[in-house]
């Protein structure tokens, strides 16, 4: 009976992004008569386990490994420098630990995000251990990042990268085409229910019976397209009178507080604030979803793209523009509408496009559920990382 290979995650991150998503679904839907799935987590540094702990000690069959991480470059108040000594002066020697564990467990790929401390502890834990290191490249690559991560990903074995758009870009920086391997982002159906009440969202907004909706949820920043966005409702309240806009989430970190002010008084400016709900970040974004007529995000050189299949899986119909990953993920005039970046009036007219046509909206919606059951469900996802696994283990 062939020996079944050890895939060793590395999450040294307390929080849990997309990226953690993603990687949750490849370990809970790897084949286990062929893999072993282990996660070196940190155990974090305050009495209460981090996020990303709780998250995956809740995966049945993953092995989890806690570990004491190399504190993080950010990490620079009095606070958390602080914090973080016992476990920078215990790192070197879990490493160590570390290592051992490798080769005990038939570990033969350790896998990450491209995040910096997760890619070079990937790429030197499998040099030491005589495993493969796989940097997982969830952004559009450039020179932008830091040296580290790009180190990473220039030394890994192999690259996973989430969108033939974001394989061109790292291609782009100089990685070897024939050692990347692209694999489309997923999600699961089962969290993104159709028939979801959102009623009970637009009650809390007090927006009344009959009144069209369009829901944009993503961090607040520029890049997402949310400025651009405004400026098309405005035009779009000029044809539409009964419909109103939902802008959810928080500011990005690098944006401090001022883009979500900018934003409102942007909708100040363009007489549309009274029809413009600027909600925060929320947990219930599939009620959000369900609330919703159709959604819609401009954002410019959107690597992947993963709130379009949550939209998709919803059974809503999305607009958004033709670039980037988005048109890998939303198939023009099938699932949605797509307009040419920048192009202000284009998109306009297609949010009312799919307003004045239930019955389109309808098609697409249903059309966008399907296309995320067929081709984008974690079991396609990892199965293609099962084979890809196989192939760089030799």
């Amino acid at each position: 009976m062939r020996q079944k290979t050890g895939v060793l995650f590395i999450q040294s991150q307390e929080g849990y992004g997309a990226d953690s998503v993603v990687h949750t679904h490849l370990m809970r839907h790897l084949d286990r008569d062929r893999f072993t799935v282990h996660v070196a987590c940190t155990a974090g540094n305050d009495p209460e386990p981090p996020e990303s702990l709780v998250r995956l000690q809740a995966e049945p069959g993953v092995h989890i490994r806690l570990t004491r991480f190399v504190p993080g470059l950010r990490e620079r108040t009095l606070n958390t420098v602080l914090r973080s000594v016992p476990q920078g002066l215990s790192a070197p020697f879990d490493f160590v630990d570390l290592r051992e564990y490798v080769k005990r467990e038939n570990i033969k790929i350790v896998h990450s995000s491209e995040r910096p401390r997760d890619s070079l502890y990937t790429v030197g834990l499998a040099k030491v251990a005589g495993a493969k290191s796989v940097v997982h490249v969830h952004v559009k690559w450039s020179g932008i990042y830091s040296a580290p991560a790009k180190w990473a990903v220039n030394h890994a074995d192999a690259v996973f990268s989430i969108s033939n758009y974001v394989t061109g870009t790292v291609i782009s920086m100089g990685r070897d085409p024939g050692s990347i391997h692209t694999i489309l982002n997923c999600v699961d159906p089962a969290m993104w229910d159709p028939t979801t009440d959102g009623s009970i969202v637009r009650r809390e907004l007090g927006i009344a019976p009959g009144t069209r909706v369009l829901a944009s949820v993503s961090r607040l920043f520029s890049w997402k397209g949310q400025r651009e966005l405004l400026q098309a409702f405005a035009r779009v309240r000029e044809r539409v009178a009964d419909v109103v806009l939902l802008i959810v989430g928080a500011d990005a970190p690098h944006e401090g507080s001022s883009f979500s002010e900018e934003l409102k008084g942007l909708a100040r400016e363009l007489g549309v604030a009274p029809y413009v709900h600027f909600t925060g970040a929320r947990s219930d974004i599939a009620r959000v979803m369900a609330a919703c007529d159709l959604y819609t995000m401009p954002s410019f050189e959107e690597p992947f793209g993963l709130v379009f299949l949550e939209a998709m899986a919803m059974g809503k119909p999305v607009v958004a523009i033709d670039n980037g990953g988005t048109p890998e993920v939303v198939a023009h005039g099938e699932t949605g509408l797509l307009s040419q970046p920048w192009d202000i009036p284009a998109l306009a007219q297609n949010i009312v496009r799919l307003l004045d046509d239930p019955a389109l909206r309808k098609r697409m919606g249903e059309r966008g559920r399907d296309r995320v059951l067929r081709q984008f469900n974690p079991q396609r996802m990892a199965e293609e990382a099962g084979r890809a696994y196989e192939t760089i283990v030799g």
